[in-house]
């Protein structure tokens, strides 16, 4: 006779497993974390027992789409085989990102790791800050409107007068 021990949280941990298992062959959303660090923006995404050859990343306009497959571990099926407690998520993987316009979508850097992928977006040249210099002028010149052959021809601007910039 075997002696089952009392566990108050069984039927939860079972509800909480069917509810959040996903059933084979849907997809999944892997986990994700971007900041930026300088002039790149870099993207970590977690994809623990991914084969680095299953992961396909592109980018369709501003939309970067990364998808990626872990496969199940077969176990062989015989009378002396079976899965005692199976817990470990597989199958396919899907995240889409969308990138905004002061990114350089063409040097975009990959690199997979320890079981993440890191993904380096750098900042567009024309989206870096930087420093507008301003030159003086010690000039101080007249403006004439008109030519000498007009009749009544347009009034003179000077440097006390104030300028409108016509649009």
């Amino acid at each position: 006779m075997s002696t089952i021990m009392y566990n108050p949280f069984r039927d939860l941990d079972r509800l909480f497993d069917q509810v959040t298992r996903t059933a084979t062959g849907e997809t999944r959303l892997m986990p994700l974390d971007l900041y930026r660090d300088g002039d790149n923006f870099v993207a970590k995404v977690d994809l623990p027992g991914v084969d680095p050859k299953s992961i396909d990343i592109d980018v369709d306009d501003r939309t970067l789409s990364i998808r990626a497959e872990r496969k199940s571990d077969e176990i062989r099926r015989d009378d002396q085989s079976h899965w005692v407690s199976r817990e470990r998520s597989y199958g396919a993987y899907a995240r889409q990102l969308t990138l905004g316009p002061g990114l350089n979508l063409a040097d975009i850097h990959a690199d997979y790791a320890d079981g993440v992928l890191t993904l380096t977006i750098p900042v567009a040249e024309e989206a870096k800050p930087r420093k507008i210099s301003v030159t003086a002028s010690n000039k101080h010149e007249t403006i004439e409107q008109g030519s000498e052959g007009e009749a009544g021809g347009a009034p003179q601007v000077t440097e006390n007068q104030p300028q409108h910039v016509a649009g």
